[in-house]
């Protein structure tokens, strides 16, 4: 899908791209969504680009992902896609400033993209630079939003954690965390992939020439780095989570233990006693005995008593 947005105006314009076709001169943002070879071709050959196919977005190397060519600065970034899904992914969005105009490349639907284009004012699409800063704005708006729901989530995942009835499920929790772990781990990945597009894009001629530019990325890349630290501590914080959830079952699983270990030992000497006067020899000092039957209940008694009074006195129970 091939989308167009003009200077001064908020709303995605879907284009057909016919032979020979070129972008208007007020268009300064074309949006190639999931686009299909010919649309890739037909913006090519509009502007002089060579774009990257979407395996060769998936293969470049971080390293690889900025570059400047033919007068034109390509940045390719990984973001987080599907976010409003259980189960988010990520995903590399290309962006590209030649002339004056914003191209975008992706693959996937994006929140970011439809909320800059809802917000957006007037002097946020006046070019392709104020097109790019405004959508960095949003993206890292959402990021933010993203990380902000992961944190409430750990932070009911922490509270069940050390507030649970004993014996309780700990697999929900668990899953939870695991869940926001690796939700956190994709967003920081983001942030981390961003923060060197922010860095590299100051180098393209549009924002080199421009002070005020230069002072809004600035501001976006204080904000991806402070956003960076948050989702390194919150990882922290779930890992720890997990750890304590981990401490907790072994405790639990120690109590269970020790508990049908001290029944054991508690029921070892009656047994004990039972089996002896329950041997069928002719000799037995106390088989004829009056008094045997109620000494040998006694001594089963007392043989179980015993043990739990010690293990009370040794701090055990």
């Amino acid at each position: 899908m091939l989308n167009v947005i003009r200077r001064g105006v908020r709303c995605f314009e879907a284009v057909t791209p016919q032979a020979g076709w070129r972008p208007d001169p007020d268009v300064v943002w074309i949006d190639l969504l999931n686009p299909t070879r010919e649309e890739e071709l037909a913006v090519e050959a509009a502007l002089g680009l060579d774009l990257p196919t979407q395996k060769e977005m998936e293969a470049l190397e971080p390293s690889s992902r900025l570059y400047q060519e033919s007068s034109a600065t390509f940045m390719t970034a990984t973001l987080v896609a599907r976010s409003r899904e259980e189960t988010p992914t990520t995903m590399q969005a290309t962006f590209v400033l030649t002339g004056g105009r914003l191209v975008t490349l992706r693959y996937e639907d994006l929140r970011a993209f439809e909320i800059f284009a809802e917000r957006a004012r007037p002097d946020d699409i006046a070019s392709g630079v104020t097109a790019l800063l405004g959508l960095m704005d949003a993206i890292v708006e959402r990021l933010a939003e993203l990380i902000d729901m992961e944190s409430d989530r750990v932070e009911e995942a922490s509270k069940a954690i050390f507030s649970r009835p004993q014996a309780g499920n700990f697999r929900p929790l668990m899953t939870a965390l695991a869940h926001a772990q690796s939700v956190t781990s994709m967003i920081r990945s983001a942030l981390v992939s961003l923060a060197r597009l922010l860095s590299y894009s100051g180098l393209a001629p549009e924002v080199l020439g421009d002070p005020e530019c230069r002072a809004h990325l600035d501001s976006l890349q204080r904000d991806a780095q402070s956003l960076t630290e948050q989702a390194s501590h919150q990882s922290n914080h779930i890992a720890f989570l997990l750890d304590a959830a981990l401490g907790l079952i072994n405790i639990e699983q120690n109590g269970i233990i020790k508990f049908f270990s001290v029944v054991a030992v508690v029921f070892l000497p009656p047994t004990l006693v039972a089996s002896i006067y329950g041997m069928n020899f002719d000799h037995m000092p106390e088989l004829h005995w009056m008094m045997g039957y109620p000494m040998a209940i006694g001594l089963m008694v007392a043989s179980a008593v015993l043990p739990v009074l010690w293990f009370k006195a040794r701090g055990w129970l």
